[in-house]
């Protein structure tokens, strides 16, 4: 056995040499799957290993899948996956420690998995690939006798993992380096009929051709067409003409659509048309014998690796507009050598990541749904796509990426499905369903002038307003008032801070169009991941209690008085403006920032401008610090708002966006439970309005419990009034009081679920 150990030992020095060769590999033609073969065959030699396995992670399903084995079934690559935390590599990836086991089975983290085929193997050891904080993935070895490995081992394994941890990196860099280059990638075509599962970010349907949306990568939007060579200069001038027309068509549409923003979309297009270093290179590169569409390539190239090589991320994105007006230039190109009119198409847009600024432009081309394959979304990007009903999915499947031009998709963001290229018979299905959903909407619709419940106690319902254009839907269906106006668009989709000249209008539009009714403001909220591209500030640790809403704008006084004042502006003749401040955490928070407001009074005075000089003053209630203190700030504010969303993330300790924790967020939690009713019986003692405008607030399983501790006014989303009406139309208060007090009695998650299940309080509430 001595003499075993002695040549295990050798065998580890030798190992990391051979996993320096290794990597050298990786600049030859090696794929990156051969390089992983390769890896463990050498791995499992050394530490006279039956088995060596590497698995690795995958970001965006928070999931580990074997990518390479040499002793189990060749078969169960790609085929195993497990999520972090799950069975014994799981358990190693989560705590980015090594695992070693004498006999595998015995272990309290053994999970079995049928397609590898590792029944015969006792010993286990496994070792996290990682980069600091940054999992990549693990490296296994077995062998079929037990308590084979110790600590020699563990130590030597270490080693080869942290070798393989920067080969591993190297080698997906360099296979996207030599794809990039080849310009083709490499393609598994999903057949015709494929169903994918989608998370459902905003909901609806579309059946529209895809196309893929490649942000800062080479400009490739049209497969190569054997007519371009015959393409000439000429063409070339009608297609910017073309565009040119296009865009000033779709300028004029957007302004209807959303006046925020009108005169920002195109900017950076119609510049770029007129400008003789990007057009005019053009023109020069065809009079010098270049085809036109390889100078329209080559010169698109040239401006995106400038931007790209920028240190500011607001000039980073401007990439995307390069690429945009490239892509309408080139397809107006092709079709204006092919004699035909050009037009656009309405389309689906598969994409990995998408900006705020980059959904105004697929509004722009009237796009149908939007589909993110692996990026994952921010909270402004789907607040904005349900404000605009564009349908928006996400999933994992990042082969959707290489779909085809024009390939058939169907979205249902109602179940979270994605057809590819579907047969007629199912289209045919979702289109009669589509049509009698709409027909249901339209029944449905009839919202009566004021709301009550069943045995006659008046509620208020009002408008969540994320874009000006949701205002005609929010009084067409009889909302009674603004309840929350989020004002982070017109910050969001600038490349620096909206002026006092530039807000105004918004805000006084916004007044205009309620004529009269109620206007609740709330001041800037960004941070956390609502980040202004143009901001130049250092990341933070744990941005979500960072310099965030309005720790942001107190330590940003220019821009939170320009915010006022343009808001006091606009109010003025206002029958009920209101402003609100997001995420106050204690009383020196309001004052301070009241005291902004009153300055902001004063300096307009001074000027002799305008103003609204007596706006009610409130703020949100999103942080458990003001549940103890609320006596307090109801001596000082005018009114209170419960953000429910933010308030359950805080209470709980529980970030909702991650799915490794979101059976964490529970919103019927005794404590938040307990703390919405300390809220609402401080206001009611103080005789101070509180509304309720989180997700809850639509919530028909919470509305009893709402109403039953005192809440009357509600702020939803527009499209959500009719249905909200009704619920309450069928509560009887008193009941509600009763349910409620049931509700607050109970101390744990499990006997708060038992009394929600009930099916007397369900038949009740028409649950």
């Amino acid at each position: 056995m001595a003499k075993k150990r002695t040549r295990k030992k050798r065998s580890h020095i030798h190992l990391l040499y051979d996993m320096n060769e290794l990597t050298n590999l990786l600049v030859g033609t090696l794929t990156v799957d051969d390089f992983l073969k390769q890896a463990a065959e050498m791995v499992a030699r050394h530490l006279d290993a039956h088995v060596c396995s590497i698995y690795l992670y995958d970001e965006s399903s928070d999931e580990l899948y074997l990518a390479a084995t040499t002793g189990l079934d060749p078969e169960a690559v790609g085929q195993v996956r497990m999520k972090v935390g799950d069975g014994i590599v799981g358990h190693c990836v989560d705590r980015l420690k090594p695992v070693c086991e004498g006999v595998a089975e015995k272990s309290p983290y053994f999970k079995y998995f049928r397609a590898a085929r590792e029944d015969r193997f006792k010993s286990f050891l496994v070792v996290p690939i990682h980069r600091g904080p940054v999992r990549i993935g693990a490296l296994v070895v077995q062998h079929e006798e037990p308590d084979m490995f110790d600590e020699s081992d563990i130590m030597g394994l270490l080693a080869a993992s942290s070798q393989l941890g920067t080969s591993i990196e190297n080698a997906r860099m360099i296979m996207e380096m030599n794809r990039s280059a080849d310009g083709v990638p490499e393609v598994r075509p999903i057949p015709p009929g494929t169903m994918i599962r989608a998370g459902i970010a905003s909901e609806g349907y579309a059946y529209a051709p895809a196309t893929v949306l490649r942000k800062g990568g080479p400009l490739h939007p049209l497969e190569p067409s054997p007519d371009d060579e015959f393409l000439t200069l000429e063409d070339f001038h009608r297609a910017m003409e073309a565009t040119f027309e296009q865009l000033q068509a779709l300028q004029s549409g957007f302004a209807r659509r959303l006046p925020e923003s009108a005169s920002l979309i195109f900017a950076t297009h119609f510049m770029m048309l007129k400008d003789d270093s990007f057009a005019g290179q053009m023109v020069r590169l065809m009079k010098d014998g270049m085809p036109p569409m390889q100078a329209l390539r080559q010169v698109s190239s040239h401006y995106t690796a400038l931007l790209l090589s920028s240190p500011h991320e607001y000039i980073r994105e401007k990439v995307n507009d390069i690429e945009d007006l490239s892509v309408r230039i080139m397809r107006n190109l092709r079709k204006a050598g092919q004699g035909e009119a050009a037009s656009g198409q309405k389309r689906i847009v598969m994409a990995e990541q998408l900006y705020p600024s980059d959904i105004l432009k697929l509004v722009a081309d009237d796009v149908q749904g939007i589909v993110l394959a692996g990026g994952g979304t921010t909270a402004h990007v789907s607040i904005l796509s349900k404000s605009l009903q564009i349908p928006l999915l996400m999933t994992d499947r990042r082969d959707l990426l290489l779909l085809p031009e024009d390939t058939p998709v169907l979205m249902d963001a109602y179940m979270g499905a994605i057809y590819v290229d579907p047969p007629q018979k199912i289209v045919k299905r979702f289109r009669e369903r589509e049509k009698t959903r709409s027909i249901a909407l339209q029944r449905s619709a009839g919202v009566a002038d004021e709301t009550a419940t069943r045995d006659g106690a008046r509620v208020r319902l009002m408008a969540n307003v994320n874009l000006l254009s949701e205002i005609p839907l929010a009084r067409k269906l009889k909302a009674e008032g603004v309840g929350l106006y989020r004002t982070e668009f017109p910050f969001l989709i600038r490349t620096a801070f909206p002026s006092e000249a530039e807000q105004l209008p918004i805000y006084r539009r916004l007044f205009e169009e309620m004529k009269g009714r109620p206007v609740t403001i709330r001041t800037l909220d960004v941070g956390g991941e609502k980040v202004l591209p143009y901001l130049d500030a250092p990341p933070e640790p744990n941005p979500e209690l960072g310099l965030r809403s309005i720790r942001f704008t107190l330590s940003h006084r220019d821009i939170f008085t320009t915010q006022i004042r343009a808001i006091l502006r606009a109010a003025a003749g206002a029958r009920d403006a209101r402003i609100m401040f997001p995420m106050i955490s204690s009383l020196d928070e309001f004052l301070e920032a009241r005291q902004v407001v009153f300055s902001a009074m004063e300096e307009l005075s001074e000027e002799k401008l305008d103003f609204c000089d007596r706006p009610s003053i409130g703020m949100m209630v999103e942080l458990p610090s003001l549940v103890d203190i609320m006596d307090e700030l109801a001596d000082v504010t005018d009114f209170f708002a419960i953000g429910t969303n933010d308030f359950v993330q805080y209470m709980l300790a529980v970030d909702r966006t991650n799915h490794r924790v979101s059976q964490y967020y529970a919103s019927h939690h005794p404590a938040v439970l307990r703390g919405l009713d300390r809220i609402v019986r401080a206001a009611d003692r103080k005789g101070k309005e509180v509304s309720i405008c989180g997700e809850m607030a639509h919530e028909k399983a919470h509305l009893p419990f709402l109403l039953g501790i005192g809440i009357r006014l509600f702020s939803v989303n527009p499209q959500f009034l009719p249905q909200l009406q009704e619920s309450i139309s069928r509560i009887s208060l008193s009941e509600a009081r009763e349910y409620a007090g049931a509700l607050l009695s109970g101390s744990s998650l499990k006997r708060i679920q038992e009394i929600m299940a009930d099916r007397k309080w369900k038949e009740r509430f028409g649950l």
